[in-house]
């Protein structure tokens, strides 16, 4: 596999290359960079200039991650070329499918093959409900095929969301990026967050939209929580996401909120929060996050990586403030010196956890993808 990891500035001009990969002879560019910079016409036409040959994933972000830094300044560019493996790239919008199940099962019977191994998604993070994508995929994809990525953030705006490919990048859209024969992959997953206060039962819900608590309109209890707080709604409940347990053998899932409805009392999270489950609210120290990204390196570990993508989300970025690069620097402690690292702060994660090849959502957690020719 060779690389190119560089930065395009709203200027157009370009910086930091890193890698020995010719742009010419790019395969595929992953350029995530936030939406006001990342939907510019001008910005697309110069990456198709410089990367004439590849196709080009754009997502908008809650910020870009290169290496041990976190950079809000231009787009950034993971380009690559596979040498002993292919990979292949596709697009759909929600306005051309009836529904998010079919356009994902689309997706998926386009990229089977024999030899198909991973799937990387990269989503629209406003309108479409995680949770649901990745059952999608799950239930369409091979057992051994293996699924990640992420859903596109927008800063703590949650106005809009973009993804593209090979054109300019917009709402409802996902791409799905399948990579085939000899390539092998590791992946890691943990938030590091705890749950405190307690535990309520969710008595009404329906999909991603949480109604009722314990029989008691919903975004009503969670205000009473927050306190001064709620007046920041819904970014300031990055800071105090939801743990949801389904039932004591099943491992609990973290979910945060994308939007509120003030007249209904409800709140739409990135992915299903189900009714008979039980959720409690969660908080972290700086310390416990940085564990925490720590961790999914490890689990991530894959000797030889060649290219490592994290999607962390964007309530770590605001609970670790200028600290937030130090869960970056615990990643590449883990890998050393020769992967490169890119990605992204995003609405919600994909990958799978723990000992299951199943990818599921996550929120608020460090999610990493490493990559190897074999």
């Amino acid at each position: 596999m060779k690389l190119l990891q560089t930065l395009l500035l709203p200027s157009l001009e370009w910086k930091n290359d890193h890698g020995r990969l010719a742009p010419a002879d790019a395969e595929l560019v992953f350029a995530f960079g936030i939406r006001e910079i990342i939907e510019s016409p001008d910005i697309y036409q110069e990456l198709k200039k410089r990367f004439p040959a590849a196709h080009i994933a754009l997502a908008s972000t809650s910020g870009n991650l290169a290496d041990q830094i976190i950079d809000d300044s231009g787009v950034l560019c993971t380009a690559l070329r596979m040498e002993k493996s292919r990979t292949r790239a596709e697009v759909a919008n929600l306005s051309s499918h009836p529904d998010l199940e079919t356009l994902c099962a689309h997706l998926a019977d386009v990229l089977a093959a024999d030899d198909l191994r991973h799937v990387f998604v990269l989503s629209d993070g406003s309108s479409v409900n995680g949770t649901e994508l990745s059952n999608t995929f799950n239930s369409k994809l091979p057992p051994q095929v293996t699924l990640s990525g992420g859903l596109a953030g927008d800063g703590t705006a949650f106005s809009k969301t973009v993804v593209g490919l090979d054109s300019v990048p917009t709402t409802g859209t996902i791409v799905a990026i399948g990579f085939y024969g000899n390539v092998e992959l590791a992946f890691g997953s943990a938030g590091g967050w705890s749950g405190f206060g307690p535990e309520r039962l969710v008595t009404r819900s329906e999909g991603n939209c949480l109604h009722e608590l314990d029989g008691q309109p919903a975004l009503h209890l969670y205000k009473t929580y927050l306190g001064s707080q709620a007046a920041g709604l819904p970014a300031s409940a990055l800071r105090f996401p939801l743990r949801v347990s389904q039932g004591e053998n099943t491992p609990f899932i973290v979910r945060t909120i994308l939007s509120i409805d003030e007249d209904a009392n409800t709140m739409t999270f990135a992915g299903d929060v189900p009714e008979g489950a039980k959720v409690q609210l969660m908080r972290a120290s700086y310390e416990d996050l940085i564990d925490g990204a720590q961790s999914a390196a490890e689990q991530a570990e894959l000797p030889g990586a060649e290219l490592v993508l994290c999607v962390s989300c964007v309530g770590r970025r605001i609970v670790l403030g200028q600290r937030t690069e130090e869960e970056l620097e615990s990643v590449r402690a883990a890998f050393g010196d020769s992967p490169v690292i890119g990605g992204f702060y995003s609405y919600g994660e994909l990958a799978p956890s723990g000992h299951q090849l199943e990818s599921q959502l996550h929120n608020q957690t460090m999610t990493i993808t490493s990559f190897r020719e074999v």
